[in-house]
């Protein structure tokens, strides 16, 4: 019996040392094929357009294309969930920010994931200031006009799916100036952002990347950007401060995510693909000129991003409580 065992302990440990040879050769390797990089939102919103910025950078230094596949519903936590639930590779990565991996944790009691602990951050791609729009023959001619008329007579509020980023920000708007919108909700910022266009809404909060080519061609109205400073992008946009609503400030951010359990050397090489795509003149230029405030030095490192995780669970937690009840979605219900 003992020979037994010791042959099947051998045998084990065999196996063992031949998937610990077949990992490290995959993780030397790696890139091998395509990666494909998950954005949770319909194509032509901000995730969606910083996605395919960076894509096509980080595909010449990997070497491998960087494919984006769109995978929207339920304010980006579709998109989350099968991510987590992918191999951890290095083959399969998301584009998250602010709502996938922070407010989604107050507004789905039962989120089927926790950013802080089901992704390996990567790094930030970059922050984005967030505008309060209004489709461009909205009766309000400046904010104060505006929170006022939307408070008196009532208005329909765009948003990108509960838990998105345009319906975090745009509710945190809503309880400071005492509104109670009727909402429509779309898969995405770039379908509620057509209908904003069309006159079919009366406003939404979108970040800065996907709104300035239309409030630049006066298809829509920018009210005020809730930063300290004006953005470059949009100089004429004053400060919420400026326009007189102090209390909105905050901006939101892009950022890179692999499932847990991605090994570390090709989180490190992702990183590095990352970190040279923003520091790439044409694409440092193309984020920028949209508005983007692109991260240095040390802000771009996994650690950094799993710090800002943490922190913008805990501030968006406290927003969200005081806006409303939490979402009762199954589809980002844990399974």
């Amino acid at each position: 019996m003992s020979v037994v065992r010791t042959l099947a302990g051998a045998l084990v440990g065999l196996f063992v040392i031949a998937a610990a040879t077949d990992r490290a050769a995959a993780e030397a390797d790696y890139p091998v094929r395509p990666i494909t990089l998950i954005v949770p939102f319909a194509a032509g919103g901000p995730s969606d357009i910083v996605a395919r910025t960076i894509g096509v950078d980080m595909a010449r230094t990997l070497g491998q294309p960087v494919v984006i596949e769109n995978v929207a519903g339920t304010g980006g936590t579709i998109g989350a969930i099968r991510t987590k639930r992918s191999t951890p590779d290095g083959y399969t990565i998301i584009i998250g920010h602010l709502g996938t991996h922070a407010a989604a944790v107050a507004i789905y009691p039962n989120l089927a994931y926790d950013p802080s602990t089901d992704f390996e951050p990567i790094g930030m791609i970059a922050g984005m200031p967030v505008l309060i729009l209004a489709r461009k023959d909205f009766p309000a001619k400046d904010l104060t006009e505006f929170a006022s008329y939307v408070k008196a007579n009532g208005a329909k509020m765009a948003h990108a799916g509960i838990g998105s980023v345009s319906y975090s920000f745009c509710q945190f708007l809503n309880q400071i100036i005492g509104a109670r919108p009727e909402f429509a909700s779309f898969n995405g910022t770039g379908p509620a952002m057509d209908a904003l266009v069309a006159g079919k809404v009366d406003y939404m909060c979108d970040q800065v990347v996907a709104a300035v080519p239309k409030v630049e061609a006066g298809a829509i109205k920018a009210y005020a950007i809730g930063t300290a400073e004006r953005s470059p992008a949009l100089p004429n946009v004053p400060t919420s401060e400026e326009a007189g609503l102090a209390q909105f400030q905050g901006s939101a951010w892009n950022a890179l995510f692999a499932p847990k359990g991605t090994p570390k050397s090709i989180v490190d090489q992702l990183n590095a693909a990352l970190a040279k795509a923003l520091d790439d003149e044409t694409t440092r230029k193309r984020l920028v000129d949209l508005g983007s405030v692109i991260p240095q030095g040390e802000a771009r490192s996994p650690p950094a991003l799993a710090d800002l995780v943490k922190r913008e669970i805990a501030k968006w937690s406290e927003i969200i409580k005081a806006t409303g009840p939490a979402a009762k979605n199954p589809e980002a219900s844990r399974r």
